[in-house]
This record gives C-alpha cells, structure tokens and sequence, in this order.
C-alpha cells in the first residue's frame, strides 16, 4: 500500500475530511500477488466525494511465472484488493488531547480479519456508550462505503449485532450528527 509517489500509506496521508472524525487518503496504489495463479495485480485508486467511495482508475495485471493461469490474467478481480487497501487509507483520531496523532484504521486490526479490535467492539455495545458508539460507526461505516462494502453487514459481523441493530445504529448515528457526507449504495439502506 502506498502513495500515488511510491511512498508507504501512513495515517498522515489521510488527509481529506470523511464523516465528522475520520480521514482518507486522497488516492492510493495498491499491489496484490495471487501466488497459486502467478498473477500480480497492481491498481490506482482515488477518493471520490461526490460518490463517496475509492473508485479504481487504472488496474494492472501481469504474469509472475512462467505456469501463470491466463484465465485469471483475464479476469482481474480489483475490489478484493480495494477493500483489503482502504484501511490503510483511512485515520482517525483516537484522542482529542492537543498533541494526539492520527491512527490508520489498519493500525487498529490485529491481523485475524477484523476492522476493530475486540475490545473497542465489546465497549460499544455496552449501554451508555453512545458517542463511543457512534464514533465506532463512523469507523466501520466509513470504511465499508469507501471500499464499496455493505455497511449494515460489516457493522454487525464486526459488533457481534443482529442487522436490524446495525442498521437502528446507523441511522441514531446519523441523527446524531455523525456519518455527515458519508453514504453507501451498497446493502439496504439504513433505516428499511
């Protein structure tokens, strides 16, 4: 993962305001080895506001070897490695103290998968947590549109939460004057 320079992604390459607490690397390259194909994968992203989402300008795909399956050459699948990118992309700030810095959401994962740590999703469910929740939302929700994820399916695998729950939280979240300029097209709407 790395700037459009060649440079690594850091927090500090998220730079465009998403949603009231978050921020996103205005584009990205991103480069993804499919070792059972022989296949490299090399894309260029960038943020784009107006559809709320990292949309994928140039997709590059070569042989690595020789045996390379050129069937899957043909048919390069760019979303996986968007989704797998965007937390990179993304920070957010975890501490409003002057002097706090800016946390890449991917800094957040431990590698088994999830978004957020276990602990941050266990705090969130507890009752009374509510701008603690509705920033977690933030975090899970923005970063699903921007990888043109569906967010209420996202939210709740990453919460431990029916659908219906994810989707009330969205919307509480909203009300609440949290996901500003942060939409998704993909899933069922909030709310429905």
């Amino acid at each position: 993962m790395t700037t459009l320079e060649g440079a690594p992604m850091t927090a500090g390459d998220a730079t465009q305001r998403v949603g009231a607490n978050l921020r996103a690397a205005p584009a990205f390259r991103a480069r993804s080895v499919d070792e059972s194909a022989g296949i490299e994968t090399t894309l260029e992203a960038h943020l784009d506001e107006d559809r709320g989402r990292y949309s994928t300008r140039s997709i590059l795909s070569r042989a690595v070897r020789a045996d390379f399956d050129e069937t899957r050459l043909k048919h390069a699948a760019p979303q996986a490695i968007v989704q797998a990118a965007v937390p990179h992309c993304v920070a957010i700030l975890l501490d409003d103290t002057p002097g706090s810095t800016w946390t890449s959401v991917s800094d957040l994962t431990r590698g088994d998968g999830r978004i957020i740590p276990e602990w941050m999703a266990n705090a969130v469910a507890q009752r009374g947590m509510k701008d603690e929740r509705w920033e977690v939302i933030e975090i899970l929700y923005g970063t699903a549109a921007l990888a043109d994820l569906p967010p209420v399916k996202l939210i709740a695998r990453e919460l431990g939460v029916p659908e219906r729950t994810a989707s009330d939280w969205i919307q509480k979240a909203r009300s609440a004057g949290w996901l500003v300029g942060i939409a998704s097209n993909v899933g069922r709407p909030a709310g429905s």
